[in-house]
Order: structure tokens, then sequence, then C-alpha cells
């Protein structure tokens, strides 16, 4: 189903996912080298036949995101599937609280760091020769980029102003993309998921106090998994979405339709 090379910033659930999909080769980078490692121990003893390339660093560091896309050229040759889910949550505070540290802390990994590594990864994929596809019915591509944006993208809540505006440019980023790199043969689109049993929530016990109304306001009255969101994003970037293009996808339970 996935024939190419997959990247994954922020690895995690997703990069499972491309393995488990039938992706041989698959390059993760995280901020959290421990976490990194973890995700990587359990491909390799998953799925033995899966090629890894492993590189901790920081998207929001220019140099780290080519450096990490030219590493994965080197290593596997090109980049058809590439996946942007690093991100941080924001203090809850109100905009005249919030500190210009605070606001660069989230907007530097959120949507600085999204928007270089779609560069690198666009940059890529548009010098590269087009991945055929197996469909005679469906067109072959040079790439797709999946961005993970969130459900807080398309609709506020209180006390997120920089998260907020932070993912609404990354849906906004996406959608200037797709119309882009459309000539090029490459596919650009994010999911925006709700509130999600990841790590990020489940071990905070103060972030599980403060994201319990959200769950309680979507009809589906739960969160999400993360192979929920991996689905979603599989989806996206397979060719049974070759005529998506531009597409903010929400993955919440049904949260921004109340």
């Amino acid at each position: 189903m996935f024939p190419g090379v997959a990247v994954i910033t922020g690895a995690g659930g997703t990069a499972k996912a491309f393995a488990t999909a039938g992706c041989e080769r698959i390059a993760i980078t995280d901020l959290n080298e421990e976490s990194l490692q973890k995700t990587a121990e359990t491909i390799t003893s998953t799925h033995p036949k899966t090629h890894l390339l492993v590189k901790a660093g920081n998207v929001a560091d220019d140099r780290f995101a080519d450096s990490f896309i030219n590493a994965v050229v080197q290593q596997f040759g090109r980049v058809d599937y590439a996946v942007n889910c690093a991100g941080v949550l924001g203090k809850p505070m109100r905009s005249a609280e919030t500190t210009l540290e605070e606001f660069d802390r989230v907007n530097n990994v959120n949507y600085r760091g999204c928007w270089l590594s779609s560069r690198a990864e666009l940059r890529q994929m548009a010098s590269q020769s087009e991945l055929p596809s197996h469909d005679p019915n469906r067109p072959g591509q040079r790439g797709s980029v999946v961005n993970v944006a969130s459900q807080l993208g398309i609709v506020s809540r209180p006390g997120a102003p920089a998260y907020c505006a932070s993912k609404s440019a990354v849906i906004g980023m996406t959608r200037a993309d797709a119309i882009d790199y459309s000539q090029d043969g490459i596919r650009v689109n994010c999911v925006c998921p709700g509130v999600i049993e990841t790590p990020l929530i489940m071990e905070k016990p103060e972030v599980r106090a403060a994201i319990t109304p959200a769950v309680e306001i979507a009809p589906m009255k739960r969160m999400g998994q993360p192979a929920e969101v991996a689905d979603a994003i599989l989806f996206l970037c397979s060719t049974q979405a070759s005529f998506v293009q531009g597409h903010a996808m929400v993955v919440d339970g049904g949260y921004v339709t109340v």
C-alpha cells in the first residue's frame, strides 16, 4: 500500500501505523530522544523488515530540518510521504498574560517547525520522479504531505490564543501549498485532531482536567485514540485520496459541529 519512503516528525503512533501498513523505509525524528528510541524499538521488533532512519532534533531549527531531509535522501533516495506531527501545547492564559517567550515557544514548534519541515520535504518531492500508481485509474504522485493541525485551528477555546493561532496558521499554510504544488504532482493536506489519548495528555493530571470539558462537548463524549488519527493520515497519504487536495480533515468526535 505504501511502496515508497515515509518521513514523520514528532514520531510515534503514525510511524508505527506506516510500518503496519507495509511501508518498509521510514525516517523518524523527535526532540525527545528517549521517546524516539522507544518508537524505533517498537517498529523494529514488530516489523523487522522495516528500514529505519532515526535522527533526534528540533524541527524549529532550519538547519536541522534541512539536514534531516538530506539524510533521508542520502539513505533512501527520495521522500514520498511526509507527516509533520511535531507540536506542543500552550499554557492556559489570555493574550494579555501571555509572554513573548511563551508565544514564541508555541509558534516556533507548531507553525515555524511545520513550515520548515514541509518546505524541505516539498523541495525534495518537487525535484524527484513520480511514484507510479498501482491502480491504472489513478494518477501517480511525486509526493504527499500531511500536516497535523488541530480542531482548535478551526474553532478556538478560551485561554489558548497562541496555540489556536499556530494551528490556524498550519491550515492556511496547507491550503496555500496545495495550490502551489498541484502543478508538481504533490498533494498537501492536513488533519485536525480533537482530544486524543496521548502520553502528552494522560501523563499530566492538570492537562487531563483542562481538556475534560472539551471531551464532554463533543457528541461522541470520549477521547480519540492515536490509531484513529493515524488512519486518517494514512488515507490522505495514500492513492485512495488521489483527488483530495488542500483539505483539513477533522478527527474530533464531532467537536467542531456543536
